[in-house]
This record gives structure tokens, C-alpha cells and sequence, in this order.
């Protein structure tokens, strides 16, 4: 940590350098979307001016340079996963979307019948909650929901009591966005295999503050966005064992999931191209390798524990707000989520934008976490490579003028 150098990490986002309403930015909603640093804003801007072109197809030069780019970052991105191979890397548009993707093939291939179930828990984003639901409307399955303790931790005897019953799949975050409580996903990922179900990790919170080995999780399937991770909006990746994505069914038809079409039937490409019909985002995927580059420049360990820190600080002088409330465990990662004895949430975060301090009110499309809890949203502060010491200060100072306004 000696070496994290803060102020260098702040110098590479442009967006910083503004002004909100007559005050310098502090932005605290990373986990809703990441700012971007000048080496991905670079990598977007060469493609378009240098680059831009169809791929996988043309003869033509741009057409090989831009394929090889993003067949380049396919690898890149499985390298810093450590995925057995690039080709269990599914471009997707975001986390949503590889959820959607298998969530859809499972239910196509025949699998999941009336008696099976799914399990979820109750800190999930309503992108790893509907998808689940729609599979068991479709196919008869049941739908069942982990509870959480007051901590935001998992309820682990009912975990187990769950995988007693059999469970087909379990769909699980790896960092609440909510809460920023961390599952231990490792050691749920052996029990599940243990009782026969395929695991899907939602790595979204996760990707943007941990070394993730997806070899070692040994997670089926493992998805993030890359708007999350310092990358654009409309990039993603589903990572899947080869041996699951090769027996499931494609999912969307068109371009480059094919290699042959009549009429009389279709013959599928080989993996990854099975699931990626259609156009890619191919600047999208070759800024997300950029952003992975700088992540791993900065080092991951080194950003866990700068982040961690924050979060305790920040914890620690909200802490002594009066009638001010904590949601989560203490070893939060990525956000820290509040409240204010009779202060609305969206009140509240309303006056800290026009003290310069952006933060999320909400659900934050957890609404049956929400209910858990008996409330209807939280302020939440998430927090990124660039937020220092004085972000969190801002954040403190914010949060008590504005709770003194509204009282």
C-alpha cells in the first residue's frame, strides 16, 4: 500500500476535474457505473478513428486488424479470470444479459422440470432474481430465496438445508450491491457441486475490487459488467465451463453463430461463437481489455485494501451521526448503505448532489431486500481506485448538513 498513489490514479479521469453545482465532484456511485480513466477513453477513441470495422469475416485490412483486437482482448480478459481457455469467454452486453443467456438455454434444453428448484438469496439484484422467476414460470420449477441475517450475511443452516432437497441451480451474487456484503462464495460453490446443482456467480461488484480466478471458484458460470470496471456501458462477459456451453443450446440466431445454414436446418459455430450472434461491441470489448490493464496496473490487492480502508472511515464518522444506521457486516467491499431516523433517503441524497457529493437512493433494484428490512431504500456511497481520504470527509460533512437541514 506505500506505494498506492492516489492523487495519480485521480489525474488519469477527466471527469473529476469538474465542478457540480460551484463544488469540486465527488463521485461515490461506482456500483451503479464506474468513471473512466484516459487509457480506456483512448482505447475507444482509436477504434473509431483507426480500427473501426466489421469482423471475423472481411478480407480486407481494417477488418483483420479490428478482429484481431478483439479476439486479443477475448484473451486478455481470460487471462485475467484465469478461465481455462478464451474460448469459455461470451461477449455479452452486460451482466443482465449473461444471466438472460443462461437462464434462457437452460430452460431450452429440457433440463428443469416441476420438480426442480432454483436458489437464490435475498441479497440478489432483480437481474439475478427475474430471470430465475421467468425459467421457473416457464418451466414449472420453484423458486426458493436464502434469507439474510440483520448483518446482511447469508443465513448459511438454510443454505445448507436447501441443497438437501436437490436444487438444479443456484444463482448467487459474489458482493451485494446493496450492502456490499461479501459471500463466501468459494466454499458455497463446493457445497452446491457437492449436492449436484450448477453454480452462477453475479460478479458485477466483484470484478471492480477482487482478484477473481474463476478456475479456483470453480463457479459454472461467472458474469460482470464492464461499466462497472472502468469500461464503457454495453460490454460484458459470461464466463462458462467449456463443458456446459458446448452441451447447452444457442440462445440467439443469426451472423457468426453459424457455420452453415439451408433450410433444412442450421449447424452451429464452435465455442464462443455459439452464444455472440450478431455484431459484437467491438470497442467495447477492446476497451474493457484496456480497463482490465488498468486494474491489474494498479494491482488489485493494493485497491482492495486502499477501498477498505475508505469504507472504515467512512463508516466510522457516519457512525456518529445521530439516529444515522448502518446496512451490511462490518467487511463491507464497494459500498456502504445508510439511513437517517426520519429523513427520506432521496431527500437526503438530493442535498448532498447540491453539495457537490454524488451518491445512489433507492432499492437499487433490490426490492425484496428492501422489504427484509422495512424500508423502501438506502443513501449508498460505493467507491472506486480514485476516491481519497478528503471524498470521504466531503461525504461526512455532507451527510450532517444536509440531516440538519431536514430535521
Amino acid at each position: 500500500m506505500s506505494g498506492y498513489d492516489v492523487s495519480a490514479l485521480r489525474a488519469q479521469f477527466p471527469i473529476l476535474e469538474q465542478e457540480v453545482h460551484g463544488l469540486p465532484l465527488v463521485y461515490l456511485d461506482n456500483a451503479a457505473t464506474s468513471q473512466k480513466p484516459r487509457a480506456v477513453l483512448d482505447v475507444s477513441r482509436h477504434y473509431y478513428e483507426k480500427l473501426n470495422s466489421n469482423i471475423h469475416r472481411g478480407t480486407h485490412y481494417l477488418a483483420q486488424e479490428a478482429t484481431a483486437a478483439h479476439e486479443k482482448a477475448r484473451e486478455k480478459i481470460a487471462t485475467h479470470l484465469n478461465a481455462g481457455s478464451p474460448d469459455e469467454i461470451i461477449f455479452t452486453s452486460g451482466t443482465t444479459d449473461g444471466i438472460n443467456l443462461i437462464s434462457s438455454v437452460l430452460g431450452y434444453s429440457g433440463r428443469i422440470g416441476k420438480r426442480d428448484s432454483i436458489v437464490i438469496s435475498n441479497l440478489e439484484h432483480h437481474s439475478n432474481t427475474v430471470p430465475w422467476q421467468m425459467l421457473c414460470e416457464r418451466t414449472g420449477a420453484e423458486l426458493k430465496v436464502l434469507p439474510v441475517h440483520e448483518d446482511g450475511t447469508l443465513e448459511l443452516d438454510v443454505f445448507h438445508r436447501y441443497l438437501d432437497e436437490n436444487p438444479i441451480l443456484i444463482a448467487l451474487t459474489h458482493i451485494s450491491n446493496a450492502f456490499g456484503s461479501v459471500l463466501p462464495v468459494r466454499p458455497l460453490i463446493q457445497s452446491a457441486h457437492e449436492a449436484g446443482a450448477l453454480v452462477l456467480i453475479d460478479g458485477a461488484q466483484a470484478v471492480p475490487h477482487l482478484s477473481i480466478d474463476v478456475q479456483e471458484l470453480d463457479a459454472d458460470f461467472y458474469v460482470f459488467s464492464g461499466h462497472k470496471a472502468y469500461a464503457p456501458t454495453g460490454i460484458g462477459v459470461l464466463y462458462g465451463k467449456r463443458e456446459h456451453l458446448e452441451a447447452l443450446p444457442p440462445w440467439r440466431g443469426g451472423g457468426e453463430m453459424i457455420k452453415k445454414v439451408d433450410y433444412a436446418g442450421t449447424t452451429y459455430n464452435d465455442l464462443p461463437f455459439k452464444y455472440e450472434a450478431g455484431t459484437p461491441n467491438i470497442e467495447g470489448a477492446l476497451a474493457l481489455g484496456a480497463a482490465l490493464d488498468f486494474l491489474n496496473e494498479i494491482g488489485l490487492d493494493d485497491l482492495h485494501s486502499h477501498e477498505a480502508s475508505l469504507i472504515e472511515h467512512a463508516a466510522t464518522a457516519l457512525s456518529a451521526i445521530e439516529g444515522l444506521k448502518l446496512y451490511g457486516p462490518h467487511d463491507r467491499a464497494g459500498a456502504l448503505s445508510f439511513n437517517i431516523d426520519g429523513i427520506h433517503h432521496y431527500d437526503l441524497g438530493t442535498l448532498l448532489d447540491q453539495m457537490g457529493v454524488a451518491v445512489r437512493t433507492g432499492h437499487h433494484c433490490c426490492q425484496p431486500l428492501m422489504a427484509r428490512f422495512g424500508i423502501t431504500g438506502t443513501i449508498r456511497a460505493s467507491f472506486a481506485c480514485f476516491n481519497d481520504e478528503g471524498d470521504v470527509q466531503r461525504l461526512a460533512d455532507a451527510v450532517t448538513k444536509g440531516a440538519r437541514m431536514l430535521r
